[in-house]
């Protein structure tokens, strides 16, 4: 079953969600885990524990979806160059197809 976070995000279908929600929450209790240790401040310590959580969650969902967006462009690259190849594959516009002396002197 999906899991929505705050009514509107779909945990489960949006790439990146859930990484972004886990590390968010690991964020959030050593930020504010740590505050407390120092200081022995529990509100202030929750505060920090809520801004970690933020800034963890939004760090690492910036960074996912980057590394997202690269794949799918290297995934495209790819994806063209292998219907190139298919294409050009035995013409004479084959990069890796030798060229005899009659065709180069022709280009």
């Amino acid at each position: 079953q999906s899991f929505k976070l705050l009514g509107f995000l779909d945990v489960k279908n949006v790439p990146c969600a859930r990484e972004s929600v886990l590390y968010g929450s690991l964020g959030s209790l050593v930020m504010g885990l740590g505050h407390f240790l120092a200081t022995s401040r529990v509100r202030r310590s929750c505060d920090v524990a809520v801004g970690g959580f933020i800034c963890t969650m939004l760090g690492y969902w910036f960074y996912c979806r980057y590394n997202l967006a690269q794949q799918r462009v290297r995934q495209r690259m790819l994806k063209e160059g292998m219907k190139n190849r298919i294409l050009f594959e035995g013409s004479y516009l084959d990069p890796e197809k030798e060229q005899t002396g009659s065709e180069r002197s022709d280009s």
